[in-house]
């Protein structure tokens, strides 16, 4: 409208615009380093820090991924690496999982306390759990995923199995509770954020990348949850399927 005021975005901001046209533009094809820091600088007569910014304007626009000592450079955009397949089936009494993912490390376990989203999920604020902690590894591609099993204390009182290897897989969880006289549904939940600097490291993430999170509820047929998986990967490299039917 006449009279309005428009105000000029950010610098930072119209530098990554500008490299952001030149992408599209096949400038800088997929794949390639963009021009160094001092290069960009002198090219947009801007600071350093102003370069900086636009890069990480271009990270979280998905055009850029920076890899640390060696450059920032331009995204190969397509379908991710790893198609993590999130479904469960039944064959007879063994459980299959649709992910056949390989253990990089023997699992570890602790004890703690349910809090937070776990807490909110379990339905048990503050109570003692079970956590088995384990990194997975696609076969095909190598992209990694971090795995955590949550069992609350007093379910592994019911189910003994679980008290004395908390660390089992999946599966092997699954079939006990089903032995011991329970119905499953399962529940999944899926979120997405920033990764923190350990994880990047464990899952061996780049700069800036988000991590997809899952939360998936092994619960009674009452809906009585019974113990909580947490699977941690990268949305650069994996992407989530699950299957849909009817039947």
């Amino acid at each position: 409208m006449p009279g309005d005021i428009v105000r000029p975005s950010a610098m930072y901001k119209q530098v990554a615009d500008r490299l952001a046209e030149a992408i599209a533009g096949g400038e800088y094809q997929p794949g390639s380093m963009l021009p160094s820091e001092t290069r960009l600088m002198e090219r947009y007569g801007v600071s350093r820090p102003t370069v900086r910014s636009a890069i990480a304007e271009l990270r979280s626009m998905g055009l850029v991924e920076s890899q640390h000592g060696k450059g920032s450079f331009v995204r190969a955009h397509g379908l991710p690496a790893a198609v993590i397949e999130r479904t469960i089936t039944l064959s007879g009494k063994a459980f299959a999982l649709g992910w056949p993912a390989d253990e990089v490390d023997p699992p570890s376990v602790t004890r703690g306390e349910a809090t937070g989203i776990a807490a909110t999920l379990l339905g048990r604020e503050g109570e003692a759990v079970f956590i088995a902690d384990r990194i997975l590894s696609d076969p095909g591609t190598g992209v990694r995923a971090a795995h955590r099993t949550l069992i609350p204390f007093d379910v592994a009182e019911q189910v003994p199995e679980l008290a004395k290897h908390p660390d089992a897989e999946p599966s092997t969880i699954y079939a006990a509770l089903i032995a011991a006289g329970h119905e499953l549904i399962w529940t999944e939940t899926v979120t997405a954020r920033s990764a923190l600097p350990d994880e990047r490291a464990d899952l061996r993430m780049i700069d800036g990348a988000p991590i997809l999170i899952t939360y998936r509820v092994t619960a009674t047929a009452d809906a009585r949850p019974l113990i909580l998986e947490e699977l941690r990967v990268s949305a650069e490299r994996a992407q989530l399927a699950f299957r849909l039917s009817t039947r």
